[in-house]
């Protein structure tokens, strides 16, 4: 096998070769990518580096022969499925893309599930394209993917400094007397990692024993809405994890039970400080449970 050169793209500029490495050769324990570095099998334009150098774009990379370069999977996936969920992207530029994302697909692939909605985005449009963050599976709404990594650092440190709005509708039980702010730190499994956590409820609609909300998150923890509506002892509805389990079984419907969660808006300004905006209509589902609840 023979020696593998590679040129460095802009997208990877200023990056640690250590780190870029690890990224390349997933099927390579990190000790042995430490390794060749130490023992000058990788170089950089003909010459030894240390694990501490910054690419340049336009650097020839050489690695040693009897390394596996990892390429992403592009996995199996039927004609259906990829006209399914990419036929209603709702903004696209050189850099981001967005999704209105369906219920009842997970954004990453697993034991359960071995096709995930990024498989399928790659398969579609660009094998580097990467989420910038999360939906639940049964989440449906406006989902952001990156075409490069700049993109994902840069969308990465708005939600670090919470520069990104993000607005979801919700249906919750009960119905809410006015707006409340939840500021509350939540966790997922561990209770010694509490997280800081802050989430707007406003009052769209009351109706019967239920609420039309729109909900503004200042923080992207798992499950925040989820968990904060818990808390405040209005979940919502179909929620099958925080759920009232009791209290769903109550509702007679003739349409699918999905939970009750969209995400309607995402807005953030691009690396060049253009506002990038999309708004993502109700899916049949939610348009349906809307109707029959005489909304």
């Amino acid at each position: 096998m023979s020696v593998k050169n590679l040129i460095i793209n802009e997208d990877n500029n200023n990056r640690r070769v250590d780190n870029y490495l690890i990224s390349i050769l997933k099927n390579v324990p990190k000790s042995k990518i430490y390794k060749i570095i130490r023992r000058g099998e990788v170089r950089i334009n003909s010459s030894r580096v240390k694990a501490s150098y910054k690419l340049k774009a336009g650097d020839k990379l050489r690695i040693p022969p009897n390394i596996y370069i990892n390429e992403k999977n592009i996995k199996n996936i039927n004609q259906d499925t990829l006209d399914l969920h990419t036929n209603d992207i709702l903004f696209e530029n050189s850099n981001y893309l967005i999704t209105n994302k369906n219920a009842n697909i997970s954004v990453h692939g697993g034991t359960k599930n071995n096709i995930g909605l990024i498989d399928i985005f790659r398969k579609k449009f660009n094998k580097d394209l990467d989420l910038c963050h999360r939906l639940d599976k049964n989440t449906t709404g406006c989902l952001v993917l990156a075409k490069n990594k700049k993109s994902v650092l840069h969308f990465n440190k708005l939600l670090k400094d919470q520069n990104i709005t993000k607005k979801y509708h919700a249906i919750l039980k009960g119905q809410l007397k006015q707006n409340i702010e939840v500021n509350e730190p939540i966790y997922k499994d561990d209770k010694n990692k509490k997280k800081l956590a802050m989430t707007q409820f406003n009052i769209i609609e009351t109706f019967n024993d239920l609420t039309l909300v729109e909900v503004i998150i200042f923080t992207g923890r798992t499950h925040q809405i989820r968990i904060h509506s818990k808390m405040i002892n209005h979940p919502i509805l179909f929620d099958s994890r925080y759920g009232d389990l009791d209290f769903n079984k109550t509702i007679e419907l003739k349409t699918v039970k999905n939970i009750a969660l969209h995400a309607k808006n995402i807005t953030f300004k691009d690396m060049n400080n253009k506002r990038i905006s999309a708004d993502s209509p109700y899916p049949e589902s939610f348009i349906l449970l809307l109707n029959e609840l005489n909304v």
